[in-house]
């Protein structure tokens, strides 16, 4: 089945720029003009990847990116005109993948496309077995923090906690790996691959949606911690 690509920008030039050179390469694509159009044909279809411009009619692109967090994990790339830094930190924070500014390279684009979708596809499943074997759970807890490794799961407080897949490998690298220090680099290479192109700053965005999660207090944080001018660790306590 081929890859779906929801292209969402005001521009018609742009879009049909897209269309065709996405669909050229073999990916099938469906485009919204406005905000509230995207959110629509999102909901009415399955879609691998999104493409999605900030300055939109209607809804901006931040706000559709904000809904669709609520209940899906598709990939999102924001495309801005602008080149405040602002604008795309704050497309990070609500749950977008990555970032380019227009006028973009098509090349450049799909290479990011590719890494993405790369990142995000399932490894392939085991051959089925006729021996089924029962194994003991795989659960760390530390603090007040409980992970289930297997289910990818997690509690705080004795609460449930809902964790993006981006969200849950930090904290699964950083209490399996407690006291250690990690730098913004390494943790591009170890979750985001050494492919990817991105802000490096997408780091700390996760982070900080991590912290409001697991924390008490995100402001002082008790479980993961900064080392200033170094990168961020998991307390061993």
């Amino acid at each position: 089945m081929a890859t779906r690509i929801l292209l969402v920008d005001d521009e018609p030039a742009i879009v049909k720029g897209l269309k065709y050179s996405l669909e050229k390469d073999g990916y099938e694509t469906a485009a919204a003009y406005d905000g509230q159009e995207a959110l629509d044909l999102f909901y009415a279809g399955s879609f691998d990847l999104i493409l999605l411009d900030v300055m939109l009619p209607k809804l901006d692109g931040v706000e559709v990116c904000q809904r669709i967090r609520e209940t899906s994990e598709v990939p999102i790339i924001m495309l801005t005109a602008k080149g405040d830094d602002m604008d795309k930190i704050l497309g990070l924070e609500y749950g977008a993948d990555d970032y380019m500014t227009k006028p973009f390279n098509i090349l450049e684009l799909k290479a990011r496309i590719k890494t993405i979708l790369r990142r995000v596809t399932p490894p392939a499943a085991p051959a089925a077995s006729t021996v089924v074997s029962v194994k003991p759970a795989n659960i760390v807890t530390v603090g007040e923090i409980s992970v289930d490794m297997d289910k990818r799961s997690v509690t705080a407080f004795g609460k449930p906690i809902n964790l993006t897949a981006k969200e849950f490998d930090l904290l699964q690298l950083f209490i399996t790996n407690k006291g250690k220090v990690f730098s913004r680099d390494q943790l591009l290479d170890m979750l985001w691959k050494t492919d990817y192109t991105g802000d490096a700053r997408t780091v700390d965005v996760h982070i900080r949606r991590l912290r409001e999660k697991i924390e008490k207090n995100s402001a002082q944080p008790e479980y993961i911690c900064t080392s200033w001018g170094v990168g961020y660790y998991f307390v061993d306590k």
